[in-house]
């Protein structure tokens, strides 16, 4: 089972993991996981930029295929189908070069090529879904209007526009305009703590090379975050790799516990001042998913 938050939340003290815990509790998902054991526990950033987010998808010496590229049809779920056809038309291409003699150069030909394929076609059909909920809101309102979209569009109806977007860390509001969220205490049975799902995660890494989570200005944390947003890195962090510890002594610091990271790329993309930089760690570390 999952459970999907939208980065653009403008509350701060909004904690994804936590109403994660909290929506388990529903009688209608209690019914359904009781009886049951926790068996493994992980997260991800699903980048749902939709069409007018895919980047340019050849370089020299690799490609971008699947969700890396950003294919997921974000109205239906579902990403899988076009993952796979992405990579088949990228392995066409490579493959085309390297009988041609081609070396040290980029296969441009996967880029026309997708841009050819229904790949592109449906997510052109759904481009304006994700922004218009975003602009509009999720309730019925929103809802609606993206729905005449998609479906003007998928009869033949041309319209001539296509909705931008907004970078979700924008999107963060100042702790002054919001309040903190009590939310209940974890039973142990249905909903659990942060750590001990991280552990079920078996994230690893080498302890002795350099933080992989890059901070541009050490600083930040303390006198833009914590003052202004109360540090939401702390709740937006599915795995408690930021932590503002010497806060009762009057001396606060960042820690951060980057052994715990389970990779999810969600400090890069949410942290209001766009302070942190997330770059692969060394020794292939982070975490391992044997059952999910």
């Amino acid at each position: 089972m999952g459970f999907v938050v939208a980065l653009d939340y403008k509350n701060p003290y909004l904690y994804p993991f936590e109403e994660f815990q909290r929506w388990k509790q529903h009688p209608a998902i209690r019914e359904i996981l009781e009886g049951g054991k926790r068996v493994s526990y992980g997260a991800r950033a699903i980048n749902e930029g939709g069409w007018q987010s895919v980047p340019k998808l050849a370089f020299p010496g690799g490609a971008l295929i699947g969700c890396t590229a950003g294919f997921v049809n974000v109205p239906r779920i579902k990403g899988s189908h076009t993952a796979m056809k992405s990579g088949m038309l990228a392995a066409d291409s490579i493959a085309a070069a390297i009988a041609s003699g081609r070396e040290h150069d980029e296969v441009g030909e996967y880029q026309a090529t997708l841009n050819d394929s229904w790949i592109a076609k449906e997510l052109k059909l759904v481009r304006n879904a994700g922004p218009i909920v975003g602009k509009f809101g999720a309730d019925l309102y929103g809802s609606t209007i993206a729905a005449m979209d998609m479906w003007a569009r998928t009869i033949g109806i041309n319209l001539p526009f296509t909705m931008k977007h907004h970078t979700d860390a924008e999107e963060t509001g100042k702790k002054s305009g919001y309040r903190p969220i009590n939310y209940p205490k974890p039973d142990g049975v249905i909903s659990f703590d942060r750590l001990s799902s991280v552990f079920l995660s078996n994230t690893n890494h080498e302890e002795d090379q350099p933080c992989h989570l890059v901070l541009a200005d050490p600083e930040v944390p303390i006198k833009v975050n914590l003052e202004y947003y109360d540090a939401p890195e702390q709740r937006y962090c599915p795995a408690g790799v930021y932590e503002i510890v010497g806060r009762e002594e009057g001396s606060p610091r960042l820690q951060i516990n980057a052994q715990n990271c389970v990779h999810c790329k969600t400090c890069d993309i949410k942290d209001p001042t766009q302070n942190i930089t997330w770059v692969a760690p060394e020794g292939g570390g982070g975490p391992n998913y044997p059952n999910m």
